[in-house]
């Protein structure tokens, strides 16, 4: 018999799964293993695998997208037609639910990561948390009053439309929007899109990571005019602390002092879970959230 006190996580990204399992009694991770993002059957099944060997009373997932999040679809819970091969049409929350025979609760890795954040900070429900990552995609998320933004669907953010930084001539890396979006010009695959090296090996004043913040920036603005967030994280492995300096130059140019912000070295920041651990505890209180209200991808009133 699973007892109550342990969680599980599973952050699910396109290049590899991060498994694991927290005793809610102590808040420790006592079991933790990483997979590499191959197939959908493959990837489904060492999961699964994980969590019969260490067995959990609920599970939260946070994955890479689009995903089904509407409870009353017959999809909900499936990943949705994505670029990543072999994955379209996937029924994560479902095989887990009948595998483990236990509560699921799955949103988008960001959704997840912005919930962590919620979390690590306060859980204020007087705030609204905003969380974009920057890496092998771009993807964004929202809590208000603790509540995700997005209730038959997610935000798309990643998508949106940007103006080409004066002089990049870059065509994008998008296979639906080339250089018109923000994913198509500052994801990682754009790094080596522009130079023909990988991004991690750029020295970090080269000029892409000025291309990269701008369009960041562009992002953060649009998502401040429309929802005036208490705070905005950036996370992901593309940008770092001294990218943020310019990110949040740029920002301050967009506004031109139109509203009225916070401190912005205090509005845009890095997220305050140690080693891109935001998802994670975000799945864990997720899972939580599921034993309470049921296996909902969003937080309901209690």
């Amino acid at each position: 018999m699973v007892e109550n006190k342990y969680v599980g996580s599973i952050e699910a990204g396109g290049t590899k799964f991060i498994l694991a399992v927290q005793d809610t009694e102590t808040g420790k991770i006592v079991a933790k293993k990483r997979i590499p993002t191959t197939d959908a059957k493959e990837t489904l099944a060492k999961s699964i695998e994980f969590f019969k060997e260490h067995p959990v009373a609920a599970l939260g997932i946070g994955t890479f997208g689009p995903i089904d999040i509407n409870p009353n679809s017959r999809t909900f819970g499936y990943i949705l037609d994505t670029p990543k091969r072999g994955w379209s049409g996937t029924n994560v929350k479902g095989t887990f639910e009948k595998e483990l025979g236990i509560p699921v609760v799955m949103t988008t890795d960001v959704n997840a990561s912005c919930y962590g954040e919620y979390i690590a900070r306060g859980k204020d429900d007087s705030k609204t948390y905003f969380y974009v990552t920057i890496g092998t995609g771009v993807g964004a998320g929202a809590v208000q009053a603790g509540k995700f933004i997005g209730l038959n669907n997610h935000p798309e953010m990643g998508h949106m439309l940007v103006t080409p930084y004066p002089g990049d001539n870059y065509t994008g890396k998008c296979p639906f929007h080339g250089n018109k979006c923000v994913e198509g010009m500052a994801a990682g695959p754009s790094l080596e899109g522009r130079t023909g090296i990988p991004g991690e090996k750029l020295p970090r004043d080269h000029k892409v990571f000025t291309y990269v913040s701008y369009y960041v920036a562009q992002l953060l603005f649009n998502a401040y005019m429309t929802m005036r967030p208490d705070v905005m994280v950036v996370g992901g492995s593309v940008l770092n602390d001294q990218d943020l300096v310019q990110v949040r130059g740029f920002f301050r140019e967009f506004n031109n002092n139109y509203v009225a912000t916070p401190d912005v070295d205090e509005l845009i920041v890095r997220p305050a879970v140690e080693d891109n651990g935001s998802a994670t505890l975000g799945d864990f209180e997720l899972a939580k959230e599921a034993l309470k209200n049921g296996c909902l991808s969003n937080p309901v009133d209690e």
